[in-house]
C-alpha cells in the first residue's frame, strides 16, 4: 500500500492505494487563507501540519486493515510558498503563498540584479515565485531576514516534520527561481541575488526517488511499521502529472483547482518567458514540462457562490438551463481576483463584470464565471502554441473536472477535444501516492499509466462563432484595464 498526501491550498487531502494502483480511500480537511492586507496570502504551517494528522487518522479509519501495509509515502503541495526557519528551526514568521502578490516591486530588481535569471530559471520573476518573497522579507522586515537558516516549500514542511530531513524536489524547486532548471541544481548566481546560498537551501532529489523515512515516534503514532520511504514528491501540478499518467512528450492535461493551469509535458527544457509560460523541471527524471497557469479559476466559482449565497451544486445546475440565446447575453468575466500569471504577468489585473443589466440573473452571472476562467485557458493554449507545443487532446482534472457543463465549455471554447478520468479529482494526492511507489521500487511504465477515460467532450462547432466574438471582447476588455489604470 501506498499513501499520497496533497497540501493544497484550501484542503489537505490523502489517498491510499494498492499495489494495482486502485485508491482504496481518500480523506480531506479544509484550511484557510489569512489575508491581513491587500495582495498578502499566508498560512501559518503549524495549521499545515495540524490538518496532516487529522487526515491521516480519517484515512486510517477508513481502511483500519490495509493500513498497516503502507510500505511508503509520497507528498505533493501548493508551489512557490516561503517557510523560514531560523537555526533552531523554528519558523520565523507565517508562510507566504503562492497567490500573494505583494512583492512586485522585488521582481523588477531581481530581473536588473540577475540578468541571467531567465536563460537559468526559464521564468519571468513574479511576485507568485519565491525568491521575489525573500528579497520583500530583507527590504520590509531585515529582523527576520537577518535570522533565516533555512527556506523549505510547503510540502517540505511536512517532509520536515515527518522525517526531520531537508529535501526538495526537482518540479518543486523549479517553482523558486533559484534553479537551474537544464541543469537540475541550485543555481549559485540567482541565490546570491537575494542574498542566500546553498547554505539555505534543502538537498534536492528527483520526485521518484527515497528522500528519507518516516521518523520512528510519527510511524508509531500512525500506527505504521519502521522503515516507511517517503518519496521525493512534487510540486503540485508535476504530482497530477504522473497521477493522471501525463508523462510522456505530448501528454497534457489542464487542472480546475483553486489556479488553473494548463500543463504539457517536453522532453527538454523549453522556456519561453516572454509569454509569461512557465517552463519546470517534471518530478520524474530527464522530462520537464510547461504551463500556462491563471491565478484565479475554481475559486472564482466558489467565490461567486458565496456572494449570491449559493452553492456550486446548485448554481451549476441553474447554469446548465440557460439556452444559446441567454448565454450569449450574458455579462463578460475577467478572471483576474488573484491578479494574473500567463500571459499577462500583471499582479495588478482585477476581476470585473462587464454588461450587467436588470435582467441578468445569478445563473447568467455564474455562467460568465466558468466562461471567463475558459477564455482564461484559452490565453494560455495560445502561448503556448507559440512556444511550440501543440495539443490534440487534453485531460481535465481538479475540483471543476467534476461539472460536465464546465468540461463541455471548455471544449467549445479550446475548440479541443476534452477528456475527464476516473478518480481525476484526487490529482496531486494520487500523483504523490504513486511517487510514493516509485521511489519503492516500481516502474515508470507500471505506475504511470493512464487512468480509466471517464467521458469524451467535443468541440460544438455552432457554438463557436459566439465564443470566438466574446473572447475577442474579453481581451479587448483587459486592454481597457490597462489603459484606464493610473500611471
Amino acid at each position: 500500500m501506498y499513501l499520497g498526501l496533497d497540501l493544497g491550498t484550501s484542503e489537505i487531502k490523502a489517498v491510499a492505494i494498492d499495489a494495482s494502483g486502485t485508491v482504496i480511500a481518500s480523506a480531506g480537511e479544509s484550511l484557510e487563507v489569512q489575508r491581513p492586507h491587500p495582495h498578502w496570502a499566508e498560512q501559518d504551517p503549524a495549521d499545515w501540519w495540524r490538518a496532516t494528522q487529522t487526515v491521516v487518522a480519517r484515512l486510517r479509519a477508513k481502511m483500519p486493515q490495509q493500513w498497516p501495509q503502507i510500505c511508503s509515502l509520497g507528498l505533493s503541495g501548493q508551489m512557490h510558498g516561503a517557510v523560514l526557519l531560523n537555526r533552531d528551526n523554528q519558523v520565523l514568521r507565517p508562510a507566504i503563498l503562492w497567490n500573494d502578490t505583494r512583492s512586485a516591486e522585488q521582481c523588477r530588481q531581481l530581473t536588473l540584479s540577475a540578468p541571467e535569471l531567465h536563460e537559468v530559471a526559464g521564468n519571468l520573476a513574479m511576485p507568485g515565485f519565491t525568491a521575489p518573497k525573500l528579497l520583500w522579507v530583507a527590504r520590509h522586515e531585515p529582523e527576520i531576514f537577518k535570522q533565516v537558516a533555512t527556506v523549505l516549500l510547503p510540502k517540505d514542511y511536512l517532509r520536515w516534520m515527518m522525517s526531520g530531513d531537508k529535501v526538495s524536489d526537482m518540479s518543486d524547486a523549479a517553482g523558486t527561481l533559484w534553479l537551474d532548471v537544464a541543469r537540475r541544481d541550485w543555481s549559485d548566481s540567482l541565490l546570491a541575488a537575494c542574498g542566500l546560498t546553498r547554505d539555505h537551501m534543502p538537498r534536492l532529489v528527483e520526485g521518484s526517488e527515497a528522500s528519507g523515512v518516516l521518523k520512528g515516534d510519527i510511524a508509531r503514532a500512525w500506527g505504521l511499521g519502521d522503515n516507511v520511504t517517503i518519496a521525493g514528491g512534487g510540486g503540485d501540478n508535476a504530482a497530477s502529472a504522473v497521477g493522471i499518467g501525463a508523462v510522456n512528450p505530448g501528454d497534457a492535461f489542464i487542472s480546475l483547482g483553486t489556479s488553473g493551469v494548463l500543463f504539457a509535458v517536453n522532453d527538454r527544457f523549453s522556456p519561453n518567458p516572454q509569454s509569461a509560460v512557465h517552463a519546470f523541471c517534471h518530478a520524474l527524471p530527464e522530462r520537464w514540462h510547461q504551463m500556462s497557469v491563471m491565478l484565479t479559476a475554481a475559486s472564482a466559482l466558489r467565490w461567486f457562490c458565496q456572494l449570491v449565497g449559493s452553492n456550486e451544486t446548485t448554481l451549476l445546475a441553474e447554469i446548465a438551463q440557460m439556452n444559446k440565446a441567454e448565454q450569449r447575453l450574458a455579462p463578460i468575466f475577467l478572471p483576474y481576483l488573484s491578479g494574473e500569471r500567463t500571459p499577462h504577468n500583471d499582479p495588478l489585473a482585477t476581476g470585473a463584470f462587464h454588461g450587467l443589466t436588470h435582467s441578468h440573473q445569478r445563473a447568467a452571472m455564474g455562467y460568465a464565471v466558468l466562461e471567463g476562467v475558459a477564455f482564461g485557458i484559452a490565453d494560455g493554449l495560445d502561448v503556448l502554441s507559440q512556444a511550440g507545443t501543440h495539443l490534440t487532446q487534453c485531460s481535465l482534472i481538479g475540483g471543476g473536472a467534476r461539472s460536465e457543463h464546465w468540461a463541455q465549455l471548455i471544449a467549445d471554447v479550446l475548440n479541443l477535444p476534452i477528456v475527464t478520468h476516473q478518480g481525476g479529482e484526487a490529482g496531486g494526492a494520487l500523483g504523490a501516492a504513486r511517487l510514493g511507489w516509485l521511489a519503492a521500487g516500481g516502474a515508470v511504465a507500471q505506475v504511470c499509466h493512464k487512468p480509466t477515460i471517464e467521458k469524451h467532450f467535443l468541440p460544438d462547432g455552432e457554438r463557436q462563432p459566439m465564443l470566438t466574438a466574446r473572447l475577442a471582447m474579453y481581451r479587448q476588455l483587459y486592454q481597457q484595464q490597462l489603459a484606464l489604470r493610473p500611471a
